[in-house]
């Protein structure tokens, strides 16, 4: 990530990076916002766990968030962001700005590609940075 996203925070006059936890509980509004919104699939917990434990990773802005996994195929590497919220009027932009450190990263770590789920307005955002939907993803409670 770069610099202009890290958070900081004043610590007894010396200022330090937020810590992961820090992270966490700043963006934990806008997380559960988009869990609310995401099927049931996963709650708070997961994430804080997925994220600690290396298997997610935490993008975090002043006024929104991503969380990204790397899913691995038999034929490629995708870094896949599954979950994104933000402040109202703000959390979209935060989150297109990440973009490009995001697209370095994944290239840093052998991923050929990105995907993302998410709701249908995505699309008209990411279009113009050549994203393309390739599909439609249909659900049913059982």
């Amino acid at each position: 990530m770069s610099s202009s996203i890290k958070r900081w925070s004043l610590d007894k006059n010396t200022i330090r990076p937020m810590s992961m936890q820090d992270e966490l509980l700043k963006c934990r509004k806008w997380i559960q916002s988009a869990l609310d919104k995401g099927g049931d699939t996963h709650d708070f917990v997961d994430i804080v766990d997925g994220v600690m434990s290396g298997h997610m990773q935490l993008w975090s802005g002043e006024r929104g968030c991503a969380v990204t996994e790397i899913l691995v195929y038999p034929n490629k590497k995708i870094l896949h962001v599954f979950l994104a919220g933000g402040e109202n009027g703000h959390g979209i932009k935060q989150i297109t700005d990440m973009h490009d450190d995001a697209i370095e990263w994944g290239k840093a770590q052998g991923c050929k590609g990105m995907s993302i789920t998410g709701r249908a307005g995505w699309k008209k955002v990411l279009e113009p940075r050549g994203w393309k939907q390739n599909f439609t993803v249909l659900t049913k409670e059982l």
